[in-house]
């Protein structure tokens, strides 16, 4: 299951020995009453438990595993989205753990911005970025870069007003009924689109492109062909290299085919997808296609957790894993290379980002202190090879 392919790139992409690993799956019940009438299901014949059961039951497992290993990372995953949020901020602040699917997702997203950024000659506080797609993910990457634009000089409120989020009710203000709380943080303010003529109630994502002038687009809207050819074609009038993120996978639900964005704005975008693509020929030239993939972050977010002796996963840990990830772009010595490393080096990369994860968690206090040198030796020491051990006969 999805627990136990995580775990396995903790150790094939981060060195984490498996010994140290474990898959957890949590049975909650099914609502399918189909599956609860077969004889042969085995998961728990039970409605799907919710509200203060749930919680009660998510805390009852959490607490017996600090209980058994008081230092272990728990990362959560594949929760539902009205779960995942209020999850993560009940526990982030009580344990060490982080949610894959909104900080993972998120920081990948951020380090292949910062990248695209670089190549560009801008910072992430001179974009102005939509986000189609308004779930977990979709608010979990606005927030992560939200962070980047304040440590680069941006307020709170500036950071806040340079992000637009839509999803299938249009633009997402704070008229709209229903919000999330994480939701609600990221809605825009009606005085901020008061300017903007002829627009109805519900902003389609073209209305907002044409009013808003975005730099960046990313989709995390699980619905393929949404980046229509006249999205992408007003995305690139308002300038020079758009970025372009249609993150959704698998590659069915795509929001634009990487090979269409490069014709539709004649080669000028930056492109990274969550599904992996051949590199586009487009006019004699070859456009490699980066692949945004969690696999690049939290492997390392793990080991650096582990090396550091981390007591919790903090916004400028992610933040550290994002930057040391851009940093490796080889895009920023040659523009005709990838925007994000090879898959072949994740080793490597997993060394960087998990020392400066560490020593960010060692800056913000929430790792015994040790300087850069000792950070480094720990984590070599945590990296698990593959190797047959020598056995001795001792009888016969």
């Amino acid at each position: 299951g999805i627990p136990i392919g995580k775990l396995s790139l903790y150790t094939a992409c981060g060195g984490i020995s498996p010994a140290y690993t474990l898959p957890i799956t949590l049975d909650v019940g099914t609502n399918n009453q189909q599956l609860r009438n077969d004889p042969l299901y085995l998961g728990w014949n039970h409605p799907r438990i919710s509200g203060d059961e749930y919680n009660q039951f998510i805390d009852d497992v959490i607490r017996a595993i600090q209980r058994r290993w008081p230092k272990a990372l728990i990362q959560f995953e594949d929760f539902a989205q009205q779960n995942a949020m209020p999850l993560l901020a009940t526990y982030r602040e009580q344990i060490c753990c982080f949610n894959d699917d909104i900080q993972g997702t998120a920081a990948v997203a951020l380090a292949s911005l910062i990248a695209a950024s670089h190549v560009v000659k801008k910072q992430i506080k001179d974009q102005t970025i939509v986000i189609l797609g308004a779930g977990s993910a979709g608010c979990g990457i606005a927030e992560q870069i939200i962070a980047q634009m304040k440590i680069e000089g941006f307020s709170d409120l500036e950071a806040r007003s340079r992000l637009y989020l839509v999803d299938r009710f249009g633009l997402m203000t704070e008229q709209q009924p229903n919000l999330l709380d994480f939701q609600s943080k990221l809605a825009q303010p009606l005085r901020a689109i008061e300017t903007w003529a002829n627009v109805a109630p519900e902003i389609s994502l073209l209305e907002v492109i044409q009013h808003a002038k975005p730099t960046v687009l990313i989709g995390v809207s699980g619905q393929t062909s949404l980046f229509s050819e006249e999205i992408i074609r007003a995305l690139a009038e308002n300038c020079e290299r758009p970025i372009v993120f249609p993150l959704s996978n698998p590659t069915s639900q795509v929001e634009a085919l990487p090979a269409d964005i490069i014709q539709w704005t004649e080669g000028k975008a930056l492109i990274a997808t969550g599904s992996p693509f051949a590199p586009v020929h487009h006019q004699g030239h070859i456009y490699p296609i980066a692949q945004c993939n969690n696999a690049y972050i939290f492997p390392g977010v793990g080991l650096g957790v582990i090396a550091a002796g981390a007591q919790s996963v903090t916004d400028l840990m992610l933040m550290a894993a994002s930057n040391a990830l851009a940093s490796c772009s080889p895009m920023l010595k040659n523009p005709d290379h990838d925007l994000l490393p090879s898959i072949d080096a994740i080793q490597n990369i997993s060394k960087i980002i998990a020392l400066q994860v560490g020593l960010a968690a060692i800056r913000e206090g929430v790792a015994p202190l040790m300087d850069e040198a000792s950070l480094q030796k720990a984590i070599e020491a945590h990296v698990w090879k593959p190797e047959y051990r020598d056995y001795r006969r001792i009888t016969f």
